[in-house]
């Protein structure tokens, strides 16, 4: 290893083209856990091309893709826009009290939007989208809470150990959220999930599963995790990615993804053994679904007595 991670020890083992990590965390500087099993929704702002959307996930296709494709064919399919500014939905997340939302970045153009939301709500929302080492600090300096990394990460298709060291030292694992977002693959409807990339398009070799999240549990303070075929789409939740979480994640975690009705606030809520964050993102009214804003203030509101 070329860099430690703050209060971390580590040694690792190479065998062949991989890397074996042991990774022992202070007993006094751990992760955080979620003994408390108190659930919370929330709140999300995705950005596409400067302006708010809601994205049908599985349909995003990213920058050097879309550069060859050229076509119409290349859009995403879009649930929900509004020339409504980021920063007055950060401004109504930071008024009904909500906390641990987080911007997306969907690709470029998409900078001051978001620096506008979170300016709207200093260190009420996480960051995420092309975050790498160059810029982590940065989007901290300008009201982040968090930052939010997968690409960086996760990349060539494996975990990038010197990568996530140099970030977590950068930044500490208490700013640090990594993101999960994953597929099954094609055609399996009964495998493993895997962490995807490149808006969710490029499958890794990295397994959504009890040793994974266990491992970096020990770099991050939270992890954030798109069941990437349900996005966008309000046809339920993915039940046994969100069981999964529950049970092994070492660190606070939240789901999105299908969500479809104030039911399933309760279903992740059973699931998830408490253990388990959700954000809504289309099926709410506020961004064109059914779902009442107003009414999921009400029932968090609730939750917080």
């Amino acid at each position: 290893m070329t860099s430690q991670s703050p209060r971390i020890n580590t040694r690792t083992r190479y065998s062949g083209k991989h890397h074996i990590l042991y990774c022992q965390c202070d007993e006094t500087q751990g992760p955080p856990t979620t003994d408390n099993n108190t659930m919370k929704f929330r709140p999300c702002i995705d950005l596409h091309s400067g302006v708010v959307k809601q994205i049908v996930g599985s349909t995003l296709i990213d920058d050097k893709q879309n550069a060859l494709q050229a076509t119409s064919v290349s859009s995403p399919a879009e649930n929900f826009s509004t020339e409504k500014p980021a920063a007055e939905y950060a401004e109504m997340y930071r008024r009904d009290g909500l906390t641990g939302g987080h911007v997306i970045m969907l690709g470029p153009g998409n900078e001051e939007a978001a620096k506008a939301a979170l300016a709207a709500y200093p260190n009420g929302l996480q960051i995420g989208g092309g975050i790498t080492t160059d810029n982590a600090l940065e989007w901290i300096s300008h009201g982040a809470s968090h930052v939010i990394v997968t690409s960086f990460v996760f990349h060539n298709g494996q975990i990038d150990f010197d990568r996530l060291h140099s970030l977590v030292h950068l930044i500490g694992k208490e700013k640090l959220v990594l993101d999960l977002s994953c597929r099954r693959k094609v055609g399996d409807t009964e495998g493993e999930y895997f962490v995807v990339t490149d808006r969710w398009q490029t499958y890794t070799d990295v397994a959504v599963n009890e040793s994974t999240l266990r491992m970096l549990g020990s770099y991050c303070s939270e992890f954030l995790v798109h069941g990437v075929e349900n996005e966008g789409k309000r046809c339920g939740i993915l039940e046994d990615l969100v069981v999964l979480l529950g049970k092994y994640s070492p660190v606070p975690v939240t789901y999105a993804g299908g969500v479809k009705g104030m039911e399933d606030l309760e279903r992740v809520k059973e699931l998830g053994g408490g253990k388990v964050d959700l954000t809504i993102g289309s099926a709410l009214d506020c961004f064109g679904g059914d779902i009442s804003y107003d009414e999921v203030v009400a029932w968090q509101k609730r939750e917080n007595q």
